[in-house]
C-alpha cells in the first residue's frame, strides 16, 4: 500500500482553496449549531447552495461524465468534512438516484435527476421495519395491484427513515407476494412522500438526531414509479446495499473514501485533537490516538467495524480524561472541549448501527473475506 502524499498541481490547489473559502463562509457556527439542535444532520440552505455551485452533480458524476477526477473528488470527501457539513443524507439521495437510473423507468429518470443534482429533490431509504431489524428481506409492507393494474396499493410501516421529512421521495423495499420465496417476492418502489396515506412521525436516537417513522395506509403508487422488475426488488436492493455497506469495486488510484461513516470518525478525530491541546499526554490519550490512526486507515468493511468500535471504545476514555466536566453537554457551561467527548459518547452507539449492526458486518467478514461458514443460529439438538 503506498501511503505517499500526493502533490496536488496549482489548478487542484486553487479548487482546494476556493472549495474550502466556499464551505467556510456557507457553513457557519450558527448552521452547525441548529444542525446539532434539530439533529437533522441536513441543511437545506447549504444543500442548495451546492448544488446551485454545481459541486452536487460534480460529486455524482464520474470523470468521464463531467465529474470529479480522483483527486479533487478526495479533496472534495475531505473539505466537507473538515467544515462539519450537514451533509450525510446526500450519500443517500446519490445511491438511491443511481439505482434508479439503472433500473428504474426512463421517465422517472428523466424527472428526477435533475431536482437531484439541483438539491431540490432528497431521496432517502424505506427498509427497516418495526419487528424486522437489520434483516431487510422480512418485509411486511404490502403493495397489491389496484383494480386497474396501471398501479399499486402500499400498505404497512417502516422504521429509520431518515430524513424523510426533507425529502421527496422514499426509496421503498415492499411484498408483492407473500407466499413467495423470501427474496424472490419483494418489489422496490419511489413513492412520492407527499401522497395521500404517508404519515412521517418523527423519533429522535441518543445522540439527538431526528429520525422517523412512515406509515403507509392504502397509498396509491404508479407503476412507472416500479424500481426494477415485480419480485426482483432484491437484486436491485442488493446493488444498493453494497454502496451502503462499503462494499463497491475500487479503483486502484488509492484516493477513493476508504470506508462508510468516515465523516463521523474525521468528528472523533477533532475532539481528540482538541482535548490533545487542553490536558497533559498520557497512555490513554496515545492509546486514543493510535486507535483512532487504525480506524481512518481500515478500508471497506473492515473500516466500517474499525470506525464504529473504536468511537465506542475510545469515547469513555475521552470523557474521563477531562472529567466531570467531559459529562456536559454543548452549550453547557463549563463543559470541557466545548461539549465534544460527550457528544462522541453518544454518537458512538448509533454509529455501529447505520446501514447495519457491527454484527452484521462481522458475519460479513467472516463470510465474505475470511471464507468462514455462515453462523447457525439453531440451539443444538436436543435443547429446548
Amino acid at each position: 500500500m503506498d501511503f505517499s502524499r500526493v502533490e496536488l498541481s496549482a489548478q487542484d490547489r486553487a479548487f482546494q482553496q476556493e472549495l474550502r473559502e466556499f464551505l467556510t463562509a456557507l457553513v457557519t457556527d450558527e448552521v452547525i449549531r441548529r444542525d446539532r439542535e434539530t439533529g437533522e444532520n441536513f441543511d437545506e440552505t447549504v444543500h442548495l447552495a451546492l448544488g446551485a455551485a454545481g459541486y452536487l452533480a460534480a460529486d455524482y458524476r464520474s470523470e468521464a461524465e463531467g465529474g470529479f477526477d480522483a483527486v479533487r473528488r478526495r479533496i472534495w470527501e475531505l473539505e466537507i468534512g473538515r467544515a462539519g457539513t450537514p451533509w450525510f443524507h446526500w450519500g443517500t439521495t446519490a445511491m438511491v438516484a443511481r439505482s434508479v437510473q439503472a433500473f428504474g423507468a426512463p421517465e422517472l429518470v428523466e424527472r428526477i435527476m435533475p431536482g437531484v443534482l439541483s438539491g431540490e429533490l432528497r431521496l432517502c431509504l424505506g427498509y427497516t421495519e418495526p419487528e424486522g431489524g437489520s434483516d431487510v428481506a422480512t418485509c411486511k409492507t404490502r403493495a397489491v395491484r389496484d383494480a386497474g393494474g396501471s398501479g399499486w396499493i402500499v400498505n404497512g410501516s417502516k422504521m429509520f427513515t431518515s430524513n424523510a421529512h426533507n425529502a421527496q421521495y422514499v426509496f421503498l423495499i415492499t411484498n408483492t407476494d407473500p407466499n413467495g420465496p423470501k427474496h424472490q417476492s419483494l418489489t422496490m418502489f419511489l413513492v412520492p412522500l407527499d401522497s395521500p396515506g404517508v404519515e412521517i412521525q418523527p423519533i429522535r436516537t441518543v445522540d439527538g438526531d431526528r429520525t422517523n417513522i412512515t406509515f403507509y395506509t392504502d397509498v396509491r403508487v404508479d407503476d412507472d414509479h416500479r424500481i426494477g422488475p415485480v419480485n426482483g426488488g432484491w437484486a436491485v436492493l442488493r446493488e444498493a446495499l453494497k454502496v451502503e455497506h462499503g462494499t463497491v469495486a475500487r479503483d486502484d488510484s488509492g484516493l477513493q473514501k476508504l470506508a462508510t461513516m468516515t465523516e463521523h470518525i474525521t468528528l472523533t478525530a477533532t475532539v481528540v485533537d482538541r482535548i490533545a491541546g487542553i490536558v497533559e499526554p498520557g497512555y490513554r490519550l496515545g492509546r486514543a490516538v493510535a486507535r483512532l490512526e487504525a480506524a481512518m486507515s481500515s478500508p471497506d468493511m473492515y473500516g466500517r467495524v474499525a470506525i464504529a468500535q473504536t468511537m465506542r471504545d475510545i469515547a469513555p476514555d475521552l470523557m474521563d480524561i477531562l472529567g466531570t466536566a467531559g459529562a456536559l453537554p454543548e452549550g453547557t457551561a463549563g463543559a470541557a472541549d466545548g461539549g465534544g467527548a460527550e457528544y462522541i459518547y453518544r454518537l458512538a452507539s448509533p454509529t455501529g448501527i447505520y446501514g447495519g449492526t457491527l454484527e452484521v458486518f462481522r458475519n460479513m467478514i467472516a463470510a465474505q473475506a475470511l471464507g468462514l461458514p455462515r453462523p447457525i443460529y439453531l440451539p443444538p439438538k436436543g435443547v429446548r
